[in-house]
């Protein structure tokens, strides 16, 4: 233990602990800016500057430990003058037209300028020249980075991508993408971390609302809407809602509200998926000796294009199940359309997604299988939905739960997982068991592949044919999962990948909580929806069998390959041969 004096304070601290740690303990806040506990811990943003007795100079608390008998000052007239300049300088680099910036209002430089009571900058402007596509899913705004250098580090340590990097000399030293000359151009998976890990608006998605404002004031359109798993966890945070009333069907009647026409649930189609890829891979198992192992689920559109663009090889086991948001889109231009019995082409087609990379996804060419144009029109991120609640004026907190519109709104307690970290795996294990003994199994009897650990493996019984599967999100995760399958050192049947730490619950869609990651609690709200169910089987859900009844046949049918599968080579990465 360590004993030593803060603003006056004595305490005592295990040795190694940083100067930020022991003022923590303390009660004794010290402003940070590029700090992220574990990730950046670099001292860039020089606004932790602390005082030192028996020093001229000034120490960043972040990144510096304790020691002996130290005498710190984290709020001298030293300090707080080093602190201002230090902010000053950076909005002297910095866009700051905070009242049209997309986190105006959630940006750590906006709060902490106030804090600091900054209320002019003494230095003149200087902005950095922007580049780079607007159409692109993921955007960075050259004049409002503050080169904390967090993006870097999340792409790097957290995702493995390294897309971004420090480039240029001096001062013009700057953050862009480290390979190739544009971001579009670049093997990005398209997670949106770096967006999350953002303390400013310099990186954001492509907004689409006006694009959905239109289609609902077009007379001629029918608007549906299809709400993800994991934005039922998480739509309510940045209204201010807590999360047992910000229910999937208060948001429902908020979107409702905006004026769509029909509103589902992309449960019903992970339901479809599970129904789909579960029967892919016991159809894969029984040609063993022909099929290569292990299948990966295909339900994450970053961990496509991650696996395009960095592991090619693996490409062809990919299960070719369409992810359940273009599953949905599929059914909806063709089988939905057929129960409204109107011309496909009139559908228009809407997903609220945790994720940036769905963006991507939805504009692939060969999406459009329905025959109406691209089988889902658009995907907004739940950052973006609660934009259009607020620009609607919607008193989020007056909204009554409101039922979603069937056949497409009903979803299992195995649907709703999907939007956690082993949920996918789970819910294909629930009916795998199904279809191969003909009963069901105890719901949670594959619970072990739940949890947060980076990297999960488990083996089964599945009435005497042992299955041997693993789980891993974080992108990072994923690229030492596959260089070990590559050298031999692990062998699997089934793997699940989500690219985003905490799968879609975690995604660079969701809302943004500087220095807190949501995940894990996001997750809990999914599980506990699933054991509430009623109904926790996709196998079971009534929905999907009249699916099959009426309109696909079978899983695996031609009419369900047709609609609900695709080649993973019909598009091309950045790069790929």
């Amino acid at each position: 233990m360590v004993k030593l004096t803060i603003d006056g304070r004595q305490i005592e601290v295990p040795e190694n602990t940083t100067i930020l740690e022991a003022a923590a303990r303390a009660g004794i806040k010290i402003p940070t800016l590029c700090f992220l506990k574990g990730l950046n811990e670099i001292g860039a943003c020089r606004v932790c500057m602390v005082e030192i007795e028996g020093y001229d100079k000034l120490f960043t608390a972040c990144n510096n430990t304790v020691k002996e008998g130290m005498v710190i000052y984290t709020n001298s007239k030293k300090a707080r003058s080093i602190r201002r300049t230090n902010v000053q300088l950076i909005l002297s680099k910095h866009d700051s037209n905070c009242a049209y910036c997309i986190r105006s209002g959630n940006c750590s430089l906006q709060a902490l300028a106030n804090d600091l009571n900054i209320h002019d900058v003494p230095f003149k402007e200087k902005l950095p020249f922007q580049k780079g596509s607007r159409k692109f899913p993921l955007i960075r705004d050259y004049t409002k980075c503050i080169q904390c250098m967090r993006c870097i580090q999340v792409c790097d340590k957290v995702q493995g991508c390294h897309v971004w990097d420090l480039v240029n000399t001096g001062s013009r030293t700057t953050v862009d993408v480290g390979s190739v000359l544009r971001l579009e151009e670049s093997g990005c998976a398209l997670c949106g971390q770096c967006i999350t890990h953002c303390p400013v608006g310099a990186l954001h998605e492509r907004d689409d609302t006006e694009k959905v404002m239109e289609a609902l004031e077009d007379p001629d359109k029918i608007t549906i809407v299809q709400i993800a798993p994991a934005v039922r966890a998480a739509w309510g945070e940045d209204l201010g809602l807590k999360p047992e009333f910000a229910t999937v069907k208060r948001l429902a009647a908020a979107l409702r509200q905006m004026g769509f026409d029909y509103i589902f649930d992309t449960d019903f189609s992970a339901d479809l998926t599970i129904m789909e890829e579960g029967s892919e891979f016991l159809e894969r198992m029984k040609h063993r000796d022909t099929e290569k192992f292990p299948m990966f689920t295909s339900c994450c559109p970053g961990w496509v294009r991650y696996v395009k663009s960095h592991y090619p090889e693996f490409t062809d086991q990919l299960s070719t199940a369409k992810s359940p948001m273009q599953m949905f889109g599929a059914i909806a231009k063709s089988y939905y359309a057929q129960i409204l019995n109107v011309d496909p082409s009139r559908i228009f087609s809407v997903s609220i997604m945790p994720c940036i990379a769905k963006k991507h996804e939805c504009a692939i060419p060969v999406m459009n299988d329905a025959g109406a144009g691209p089988d889902v029109d658009v995907s907004l991120t739940t950052r973006e939905v609660d934009r259009m609640i607020r620009a609607s004026q919607i008193i989020p907190m007056g909204l009554k739960e409101e039922e979603l519109d069937m056949p497409l709104g009903l979803g299992s307690g195995a649907g709703v997982i999907f939007g956690a970290t082993g949920g996918v795996m789970e819910a294909a294990l629930r009916t795998a068991y199904y279809l191969v003994t003909g009963s069901n199994p105890d719901p949670d009897a594959f619970k072990i592949v739940r949890g947060m650990e980076g990297w999960k493996e488990a083996e089964f019984d599945l009435a005497g044919t042992k299955v041997k599967v693993a789980v891993v999100h974080g992108l990072a995760n994923t690229g030492k999962l596959l260089k070990y399958l590559k050298q031999g050192r692990v062998s699997y049947d089934f793997v699940e990948v989500m690219a985003c730490p905490g799968g879609c619950a975690g995604g660079g869609g969701q809302p943004i909580h500087d220095g807190y990651e949501m995940a894990e609690e996001r997750g809990k709200i999914l599980y506990g929806l699933d054991k509430n169910s009623t109904l926790r089987f996709s196998h079971e859900n009534p929905s999907i069998q009249k699916c099959y009844e009426d309109f696909l046949g079978a899983p695996l049918s031609e009419k369900a390959h047709h609609l609900l599968h695709t080649d993973h080579h019909a598009w091309k990465m950045p790069g790929e041969a």
